[in-house]
């Protein structure tokens, strides 16, 4: 498998930027939480106020978890995940979201902590190929060994996420920035982990793949 030659970023450079995208991810909840208790702190309307709290500290707490399974370390070098903690923390995420369903299936297992990051990452990938929400339907075969994960996504405003192509295509345009450092990690795990990144845009969706070297001979 040659190495894309799209993956470049020196280590710092690529915990920076990871750093960057998860704080990105957060901020925006977290100031929420923030905004709500200075309703409070003013007299203002308690029931609305403690709503607002509820819901964006529920949607911080859901991406951190996502977050610390799809970007962190989640345990010791070589260690393994269980797959339902991923499926866990996509249906999470949509639920938090509130604007996409996920429909989760195949067999649950140990794999390696890259492959489950791979697959929480190709499933941010997917997120974004619906900004308007719609569905996203995750597949899992044989992860154990020779695995194959594929997301069909479906949704009004259907489109590839641009930066995903290039990266993955090898012709990227512009430098890896805070924006585009999820889909070039996703780039980046699937190399790791030995397995090949692929996706077919349909007239009703788009599938994104990620298969062993040896699945997809």
């Amino acid at each position: 498998m040659l190495k894309n030659p799209n993956l470049t970023l020196a280590g710092p450079d690529l915990a920076a930027l990871l750093c960057s995208r998860v704080c990105h991810d957060v901020i925006s909840p977290v100031g929420a939480i923030n905004n709500g208790l200075e309703l409070l702190d003013e007299g203002g309307a308690d029931a609305d106020a403690m709503d607002l709290i509820r819901t964006s500290a529920l949607n911080a707490s859901v991406r951190l978890k996502f977050a610390r399974l799809a970007f962190g370390a989640s345990g010791s070098v070589g260690a393994s995940i269980d797959t339902g903690e991923a499926e866990k923390a996509a249906k999470d995420f949509a639920i938090a979201e509130k604007k996409t369903e996920v429909s989760w299936s195949g067999p649950r297992a140990i794999i390696a902590k890259n492959r489950v990051k791979l697959l929480l990452n190709l499933f941010l990938v997917a997120y974004g190929a619906i900004p308007r929400g719609g569905s996203l339907d995750v597949t899992l075969e044989n992860p154990e060994f020779e695995a194959k994960f594929s997301i069909v996504a479906k949704g009004r405003m259907l489109r590839l996420p641009q930066k995903y192509a290039e990266i993955l295509n090898g012709h990227m345009e512009e430098a890896v920035d805070a924006h585009s450092i999820q889909p070039y990690y996703t780039v980046l795990l699937a190399e790791e982990s030995g397995m090949v990144l692929k996706y077919a845009v349909n007239e009703n969706d788009i599938v994104f793949t990620a298969e062993t070297l040896d699945a997809g001979a």
